[in-house]
């Protein structure tokens, strides 16, 4: 068993920490509890096991190494099945885990490009700037005399991966096999989510591009400032990009300090938000505060400034109409329009009772709406929105469940910026205007251009697609009449032989009765076996075989 000494670290690693007790979801039952429990026996007086069980697991996937943390932070995205202090604890996850110093930073860009470091930088530091839990970052200076960081994909990164992902899918097998909960808990599709996110990122030229997407969406916008890629000098493994000079986003002393209208900081970090989804449909997925900082030039307007695009969220254009509309029925508290439109987006099964659905999303919605509209949080309505419609068979969309962890992201950073934020009240105007531009004569006669050029393109193909049709529909035709004819005569065989086992039953029935008529007076038990033998199958013959 190849993953033996990773299994056994991780087992040790569980007892220490009682992961058997952090929630009834996932506690094992029967043999396993038992051997588990003895596995546990020596670490019961360890000091862990007396923790809080969300603060223990956030320590154990710190113990067991990056992989564990990134894959920690992946899971608090699940708010969909995971209690709440469990979801913020292991979203206080960092990537703050030691770097390496062999090969050199140097050797990694040599070997890379091909040619001496000295060639490309002025400059290289072999200090980590930063260190992750699949790269780290370096600064440098490129001959031209431009800051830059250089990051860089930690070597052999992708071997303990495919290790640890095999171990990881092994592992939810056993989940949704064994635990009370596992299936409901979907452990194979966590992981699988994981496995895509984690070598998604090792491919830093998909960063880059990212990168340079989202810094051209927002180019000469006072909300958003991207670092350049300098695409020359990067590589599937090494991304060279401009280096930010801004504030951490979390540092709220020193933006005070500096005269920051912190209001409108958080405000604008919503208009972001629904600018991103909305309007660009491609939104900077990893929002948390290790990854936003904020540029000084202009306290009373600040701008954001954003790194580490690894993770992008995009919606397909009919989501993101159907999620602007139902956002609006929500705030309308139409939830007969956002039954409805969950039914004829396909998210939850055709087959939904509308007026039962209706009733589940009011019997959320309203608790919350009585709050003051500053105390309700909009990420968190979202997560039991997502929970209630799952009892519905709602579908888990990876982009809504990327949605709702970028959410509640911008939320909560907003209101460590200014407490007093009302994201709804930010929110609606956006959402409004978004229908109404929607719905302008100017929006669908671009959209309209926009098909022409491909209805052009069909329009030599119409006469042979009419006759295509044409052919399909009179063979459908000829089938269906075919198929008729043939269950007509099926049919009237089937009467046909209904008839003879008729005439049959009846036949031997009389036949019966004539072999009894010199036995009237006789008991039963003197009839004639023959005679009884007769009378049984023709019943059968009248009652079973018609």
């Amino acid at each position: 068993m190849s993953h033996l000494p990773r299994l056994l670290k991780l087992l040790n690693t569980a007892a220490r920490y009682g992961l058997d007790d952090i929630s009834p979801a996932v506690r094992p039952s029967g043999l396993a509890r038992v051997l588990f429990g003895l596995w546990r026996l020596p670490w019961r007086l360890h000091p862990a096991g007396r923790l809080a069980p969300e603060v223990r697991l956030r320590l154990a996937l710190e113990e067991l190494g990056p992989i564990y943390i990134k894959f920690g932070q992946l899971l608090s995205t699940r708010r969909d099945f995971l209690p709440t202090e469990l979801a913020d604890e292991l979203q206080s996850l960092q990537d703050n885990v030691p770097g390496f110093t062999s090969p050199s930073i140097q050797q990694i860009v040599e070997q890379t490009l091909g040619r001496p470091w000295q060639e490309v930088f002025s400059e290289l530091s072999t200090a980590p700037l930063a260190s992750a839990s699949v790269a780290q970052v370096h600064s440098a200076r490129l001959h031209n005399g431009d800051d830059v960081v250089v990051k860089v994909i930690r070597p052999g990164i992708e071997r303990t991966l495919e290790q640890d992902i095999r171990l990881l899918k092994w592992l939810a097998g056993l989940i949704e096999k064994h635990l009370p909960h596992g299936r409901r808990l979907r452990p194979r599709e966590v992981v699988s989510d994981y496995e895509k996110v984690i070598f998604d990122e090792l491919n830093l030229l998909a960063e880059g591009a990212n990168a340079t997407q989202l810094r051209r969406n927002f180019e000469h916008s006072p909300l958003l400032y991207v670092p350049r890629v300098y695409w020359e000098f990067s590589r599937s493994n090494l991304l060279v990009s401009e280096r930010i000079h801004g504030t951490p986003v979390a540092d709220v002393a020193a933006l005070n300090q500096r005269g920051v209208n912190l209001k409108k900081l958080a405000e604008r970090g919503v208009e972001i938000f629904f600018t991103q989804v909305f309007t660009h449909s491609f939104f900077h997925a990893d929002m948390h505060p290790g990854n936003i900082f904020v540029a000084l030039h202009s306290p009373e307007n600040p701008q954001y400034i954003a790194i580490d695009c690894a993770i992008i969220g995009s919606l397909s254009r009919s989501d993101q109409q159907y999620l602007a509309r139902n956002l609006l029925a929500i705030f309308q508290r139409d939830y007969r329009k956002v039954a409805e439109l969950h039914v004829e987006c396909g998210w939850v099964p055709r087959d939904t009772r509308v007026p039962e659905f209706e009733a589940a999303m009011r019997s959320v919605c309203e608790p919350v709406f009585e709050k003051p509209l500053k105390d309700i949080s909009f990420g968190y309505l979202l997560v039991q929105l997502f929970k209630t419609a799952g009892r519905f068979n709602m579908e888990v969309q990876p982009s809504l469940v990327l949605l709702q962890k970028t959410l509640l992201n911008v939320e909560g950073l907003g209101r460590q910026l200014y407490p007093e934020l009302d994201l709804w009240t930010t929110a609606l105007p956006f959402l409004e205007d978004w229908n109404r531009r929607r719905m302008q004569p100017g929006t669908l006669f671009k959209a309209l251009k926009e098909n022409v050029p491909d209805w052009i393109e069909q329009l030599p193909l119409l006469p042979q697609l009419m006759i295509d049709n044409l052919s399909q529909a009179r063979e459908l035709k000829q089938l269906n009449t075919h198929l008729q004819e043939r269950l007509q005569q099926e049919h009237a065989a089937r009467e046909r032989r209904a008839g003879r086992r008729l005439q049959a039953g009846i036949a031997l029935l009389a036949g019966s009765a004539l072999s009894l008529l010199p036995a009237l007076q006789s008991p039963l038990a003197t009839l004639p076996g023959a005679t009884i033998l007769l009378a049984c199958g023709g019943l059968y013959l009248l009652c079973f075989k018609r």
